[in-house]
């Protein structure tokens, strides 16, 4: 089983990224998909989750607005589009995956979005 995120990197503040998760080994349409991050000294939080068939999303107050999760699930592939980043928004974000049913759960290794001018 393994969770890849990738696209994490240094941007100026107002300026947008786009993180993809990389699912393999499980059932990836039959699992809800989230965001988290975790900023240094704070405990990790939720950002934004997608169930399994794409239908419902939901945000952290902090970030509606300006982040979008989506996936594809011809590709395994969940995603979180940032956009008019803030400093705040600097962290370590990781993707997880849960079933509904089973609650089997898997985290990715998480990547640094850093925002700073």
């Amino acid at each position: 089983v393994q969770l890849v995120e990738s696209g994490g990197g240094l941007v100026q503040p107002g300026g947008s990224l786009r993180l993809s998760c990389a699912a393999s080994g499980f059932t990836f349409s039959s699992y809800d998909m989230s965001w988290y991050r975790q900023a240094p000294g704070k405990e990790r939080e939720l950002v934004a989750i997608i169930t399994s068939a794409g239908g419902s999303t939901n945000y952290a107050d902090s970030v509606k607005g300006r982040f979008t999760i989506s996936r594809d699930n011809t590709k395994n592939t969940v995603y979180l589009q940032m956009n008019s980043l803030k400093p705040e928004d600097t962290a370590v974000y990781y993707c997880y995956g849960r079933n509904p049913y089973t609650r089997r759960s898997y985290w990715g290794q998480g990547t640094q979005v850093t925002v700073s001018s």
